[in-house]
């Protein structure tokens, strides 16, 4: 569940809790920076909201921001989406969809679920199951 700050649902501390997590001082700061009033889904590395974070007057380590990103997403509270080798996003849209990547700006844009059409998926080898599809469309231009 996507934590919306809005006041009829619970306040970003309880959701925090709800998903197993302590509400930090340092955790709630990065929560309202990630999912504000809940009104739009966001995709930002842990750089980019380090760097969000400083213009907030919000002090917390780059390290800090990358456990706090690792441990929503462990939450479900977030999902990680890897654009390339060694570099990752993370998506506050936590439903089902897939994801265009802008190789020049390496900005990620939102595709529907819908929109992807698979023919078919391997079987997946013994004592596993599939869980799920990310599909990540490379653009240019």
């Amino acid at each position: 569940m996507p934590i919306k700050a809005q006041t009829d649902r619970p306040s970003l501390s309880e959701q925090l809790r709800a998903a197993g997590l302590r509400p930090t001082r340092q955790r709630l700061a990065l929560a309202r920076l990630l999912f504000g009033d809940g009104s739009r889904h966001r995709h930002v590395s842990a750089e980019e909201l380090h760097t969000e974070a400083m213009d907030h007057q919000v002090r917390v380590s780059l390290a800090t921001v990358y456990n706090t990103l690792h441990q929503f997403t462990d939450a479900g509270l977030l999902r990680e989406i890897t654009v390339e080798s060694g570099r990752s996003c993370f998506d506050t849209n936590t439903g089902a969809h897939h994801h265009f990547y802008f190789e020049q700006s390496g900005e990620l844009r939102d595709v529907q679920w819908d929109q992807v059409v698979l023919a078919q998926l391997p079987e997946p080898p013994d004592g596993c199951r599939i869980v799920g599809v990310d599909v990540v469309i490379r653009v240019t231009g």
